[in-house]
């Protein structure tokens, strides 16, 4: 049993990120091997995961997934790892549901039977600060607050103060506390954290933030902390339905995967579940390639930010028009999200400037100020499609600031999806189908239901040359 941490926030915002990652570029700089993992559904935390510790970061998500996969997949990604760190999403007890643990982060702790380090916001606080620790140490029983940061500190005295108040409620300790210009700022834009490129001036912030923890908290203790849970009650069968990760198959045929700047948001274990069913994956650029790569059984165009290099995506006509070329190949072309604006004819952005891209969907994008849709989204397909037939379930989350200018005609083209939002509400139609083309703004976790994604590798199988 690898030792593990969960670094969970009181609230979004209180520092866990950074917290997080400083973690992990000190354990990595101890000579740990260090696997990272990330609560919920993000693209963008896992990037700056990989630059701290050298490794693949994934997705640990009960809503997209189920508990048995979750816990799979963690025993077979830290098999070779000497500690496993887990940075939470939101607050520790906030996910897919109001009145239950399902896609929280104290949920994959209690899962995981893994000791929660909790990062809260001291600002002006004393004695309250120890109040807000103990209703959150018992507010869910099954969840255990091993240790607490206290961040945003104002001196040494404020943290001893700190300290005073929870020894004398009876809680944990601190296990570290820092002062509000302790870390270096992590770049951000509307949907996050910026996704770094995996060189400097990346790997100095998460060098800085290493620096910093190891100058803030004792890593040998944290390191025993880690190491205090126990084999999980319930043991997990290995002959479920599901597909197992990592499992390679023999390469029957090949799919290009965008892969610049501009696109980067997959789950990894999507692309693996793509390759257990016999599939190569070829990364490409559409910044930079001047046409996709040659012998391709399928395009796969994840998610990203378009818009923020709309106009070199839009210069780059050489690649525009080698995706159209491909197009009428009949040959599947699979987007989500901001691979769906780039198949569109236009990306409008914040200045009101269209760019043109692909053209191939008949609509265009625009970008907007504040946030259009947030949440998970579970697709129900009415008709046929690259998933398979009609009534194949998919889970995923919708994220995104643009939306699809309208109005607009369909012609030819279908509405293939039934959505419902996980927190309720109607259904509503989703996605565009036409021939070998799907898109959609949802980003499915093809784990959810692998069946579906292998229906979607023989689909790109069947038009091999």
């Amino acid at each position: 049993m690898v030792p593990r941490l969960v670094i969970a926030g009181t609230r979004s915002g209180v520092g866990k990120t950074s917290i997080a990652l400083g973690v992990m570029a000190a354990l990595r700089s101890r000579g740990l091997k260090v696997q990272p993992f990330k609560v919920g559904p993000d693209y963008l935390d896992p990037s700056w995961h990989r630059l701290a510790t050298g490794r693949v970061s994934y997705n640990l998500d009960t809503w997209m997934l189920s508990p048995e996969y979750v816990q799979r997949l963690f025993e077979q990604k830290t098999c070779d790892a000497d500690i496993a760190i887990i940075e939470g999403v939101m607050g520790l007890f906030d996910g897919a549901s109001t009145t239950a643990l399902q896609g929280s982060t104290a949920e994959i702790a209690s899962l995981l039977n893994a000791p929660v380090l909790l990062v809260a916001d001291a600002t002006g606080a004393g004695r309250s600060f120890a109040a807000g620790i103990k209703g959150f140490s018992e507010f869910e029983p099954a969840c255990r607050i091993a240790g607490v940061i206290a961040n945003y500190c104002g001196s040494s005295r404020h943290a001893s103060m700190l300290q005073e108040a929870l020894t004398g409620a009876g809680l944990c300790d601190l296990a570290g506390w820092f002062s509000r210009d302790s870390f270096p700022a992590l770049p951000s834009r509307h949907l996050g954290l910026k996704a770094p490129r995996l060189n400097a001036p990346g790997e100095s912030v998460t060098d800085a933030l290493g620096v910093a923890v190891q100058q803030q908290i004792d890593m040998d203790a944290l390191y025993k902390l880690a190491s205090q849970h126990s084999t999980p009650a319930a043991a997990i069968s290995s002959s479920s339905g599901e597909t197992q990760p990592g499992r390679l198959a023999d390469c029957r045929g090949t799919v290009a995967v965008a892969m610049d700047e501009a696109f980067s948001f997959y789950y990894p274990d999507n692309l693996e579940l793509l390759q257990n069913f016999g599939l190569r994956i070829v990364e490409f650029s559409p910044l930079r390639d001047a046409e996709l790569p040659p012998d391709i059984d399928g395009l796969y165009l994840g998610g990203g930010y378009p818009e923020e290099h709309a106009q070199q995506l839009s210069a780059n006509e050489s690649m525009l028009q080698s995706i159209a070329r491909f197009a009428a190949t009949d040959k599947p072309i699979y987007a989500e999200c901001g691979g769906m604006m780039y198949l569109a004819q236009t990306v409008i952005d914040r200045s009101s400037q269209a760019w043109p891209m692909v053209g191939l969907l008949p609509f265009s994008t625009r970008m907007l100020e504040r946030c259009k849709r947030l949440g998970y989204t579970a697709t129900t397909s009415a008709e046929e499609t690259l998933f398979g037939p009609p009534g194949t379930q998919l889970r995923g989350h919708e994220f995104h600031y643009s939306e699809i200018v309208e109005p607009f005609e369909l012609g030819a083209w279908h509405r293939p999806y039934s959505l419902r939002d996980s927190r309720g509400g109607g259904e509503r139609p989703g996605g565009f189908s036409k021939g070998n083309i799907l898109a959609s703004y949802v980003h499915q976790h093809f784990q959810s239901n692998p069946v579906a994604a292998e229906a979607l590798s023989n689909a790109f199988l069947a038009h091999k040359r």
